[in-house]
């Protein structure tokens, strides 16, 4: 994942296309946002008129000019208020909008990812980019360009009106801003690396409280709750020590604010009083630029306290963009076509792997084809490359050179999501959504009857005990399906496989982890799962594969032995003796293995 520190001007170009949906309601946002501004610089004029004319002619005033400017003012504040309604209620509607256009398309990405991807960045961190970095980004899209465009409004009309009444006094006060405007973007320069530093934490503790959850069961059997809490903590007060150094900037932010806020009067003050004094300025004209010099210092706070949720915008908007530039590995070609009539011949011509991330060769020169139908077995010492070769054929990963063909078409010139659905897959570690058996099953064919879902589960002799729990089909599973026992979870998942009917079965170590009867039941049903289907067996449990109808030994990145059974017992070699090493540990008889 791409975690360079990204210029602002660079996020915003990145950012400001998810406006064009919303292009009317955020143009009608600033029209509602320049009349607020209006109704609140009108009131200033209204005091210089009253004061000056208070002060000049006090009997030219009537209670009818008074009334008039009342009525009018309140007139003004009507407007202000639905101005200010819509701002609030609709803009924030945008805000959210946008921040569900974002989520759904870093969703639809993730989706596209490869497994290197998922192998080498924490699922909290994902999660924590996909939600909370997000919800700033609400708050962001709404009020950075409705307070930066109010910003501007009152500081061109203030600068206009300031220049009528004193041009000098207006040029002194604003000499101070670039000042004041270098010193808090140093200051916010800060405040943002800050909050991409607490941002990386927080993923980090939610990757920490994931991992204890889901192994809490670990944690209570080797009761080490105490180390957890210990491990905890220690990232608890790191993310402590990161806050308060946030906090740090930014009370130096606003103090640096507050003294150029104080610097400012006090050149009002004397600059004012004296022009008064001297006659340059009338009293009216000295309250009215008052007022404005606090508009002008109040719209300043507000950007200033803005600033905060600015840069937590900017830095959820970072962190979603560095999951959009993580790279799809693995996509569909150009002139990909749909994999449609599968007979099911899959041939390795000279492929070659190794993993982006090491370079460590797995797969050396495999050439292999395997017939529509066969059965084949892969067997071999852990790390052999068994479970690799199966994950090219629905392209979890690419081949680092060579090709793989099904029914003599080159995979990568199939769609991947036709290729994925030829091909079935039952692994050892079976995952249960959150859901019903209902829901888990028919995750194999979405749409499917619940006739075919009662089929499937027949079939893979699981419907018997589904019928004896509490709720039948519509029993809760639990989150990855805890409240089952393994050979139950696997029987759903075969479930799920017979559902979706494949020609080509992937049999990843699929009993390996179950008791003995659990095995016989899934075995059986595995076995018919594969009639009919080019079936690829990852064995753990070497006597499962003995009616393969070819077994392949991997080792040491290469096939070194190729028969059935009872040939490569014949020949002595590894085979031979991962098979025996096997049965003397299940308490075979040596005379018994042929």
């Amino acid at each position: 994942m791409n975690t360079r520190t990204m210029k602002t001007s660079e996020l915003t170009k990145r950012f400001a296309p998810y406006y064009k949906k919303y292009l009317g309601v955020l143009l009608l946002d600033l029209f509602c946002a320049s009349l607020t501004t209006i109704c609140e610089m009108v009131l200033p004029l209204i005091f210089r008129y009253i004061t000056n004319q208070g002060m000049t002619d006090l009997a030219a005033i009537s209670v009818k000019t008074i009334l008039n400017i009342g009525l009018l003012y309140f007139g003004l504040r009507i407007i202000d208020g639905i101005a200010s309604f819509y701002m609030a209620y609709t803009g924030h509607v945008m805000g959210a909008s946008i921040e569900t256009d974002m989520r759904k398309d870093a969703f639809e990405h993730l989706q596209k990812l490869s497994d290197s991807y998922y192998s080498n960045t924490k699922v909290g961190q994902i999660m924590s980019r996909i939600t909370s970095d997000l919800f700033d980004v609400t708050e962001f899209a709404h009020h950075c360009p409705e307070e930066f465009f109010i910003a501007f409004l009152k500081a061109v009309v203030s600068f206009l009106i300031l220049s009528r009444i004193s041009l000098s006094l207006t040029v002194i006060i604003f000499v101070f801003i670039p000042i004041m405007a270098f010193s808090c973007t140093w200051l916010n320069i800060r405040v943002k690396t800050a909050f991409k530093s607490q941002r990386n934490h927080i993923g980090e503790l939610n990757a920490r409280i994931e991992d204890n959850l889901l192994g809490n069961r670990v944690v209570r059997a080797f009761a080490n709750e105490a180390v957890e809490i210990e491990k905890f903590q220690e990232d608890n007060i790191k993310f402590l020590d990161i806050k308060r150094q946030t906090y740090f900037y930014m009370a130096a932010f606003q103090d640096t604010v507050r003294m150029f806020d104080g610097l400012m009067y006090t050149v009002v003050i004397l600059a004012g009083g004296i022009f008064m004094v001297k006659g340059v300025i009338e009293p009216g004209d000295l309250v009215a630029y008052t007022l404005y010099v606090t508009t002008l210092l109040a719209t300043i706070r507000r950007i200033i306290e803005f600033a905060e949720q600015f840069q937590r915008g900017m830095t959820g908007i970072e962190r979603f963009v560095e999951i959009m530039d993580s790279d799809i590995d693995i996509l569909d070609e150009p002139d990909a076509k749909p994999l449609e009539n599968v007979k099911g011949e899959i041939v390795f011509d000279h492929v070659h792997f190794e993993y982006p991330d090491d370079h460590n060769p797995v797969l050396d020169d495999i050439c292999l084809t395997i017939k529509p139908g066969e059965r084949v077995a892969l067997v071999g010492p852990s790390g052999g490359g068994k479970t690799t070769l199966c994950n090219l054929i629905p392209r979890f990963y690419d081949t680092t050179s060579g090709e793989i063909r099904i029914d003599g078409q080159r995979i990568k010139n199939l769609t991947l999501n036709s290729l994925r659905s030829n091909i079935g897959i039952v692994q050892q570690d079976v995952y249960l959504f959150s859901g019903t058996v209902y829901h888990n099953i028919s995750y194999g064919r979405p749409g499917a009857t619940k006739e075919e879902i009662i089929e499937a589960a027949k079939l893979a002799g699981a419907h018997e005990f589904i019928e004896g729990l509490k709720d039948g089909y519509d029993t809760y599973v639990g989150e990855r399906g805890v409240k089952l026992s393994g050979g139950q979870k696997q029987r759903i998942s075969i479930a799920r496989v017979f559902l979706k009917n494949p020609p080509i079965l992937i049999l990843d170590e699929a009993t390996s982890a179950l008791d003995n009867e659990s095995e016989f039941l899934i075995s059986r049903s595995l076995a018919n799962l594969a009639v009919g289907r080019t079936t690829l067996t990852i064995a753990h449990r070497l006597t499962t594969i003995k009616n393969a109808d070819r077994i392949l030994v991997l080792a040491g990145s290469r096939i070194v032995e190729e028969g059935n059974h009872q040939q490569l017992l014949d020949r002595r070699g590894m085979y031979y003796e991962l098979y025996m090493t096997a049965n003397r540990l299940e308490g075979g008889e040596e005379g018994e293995l042929s």
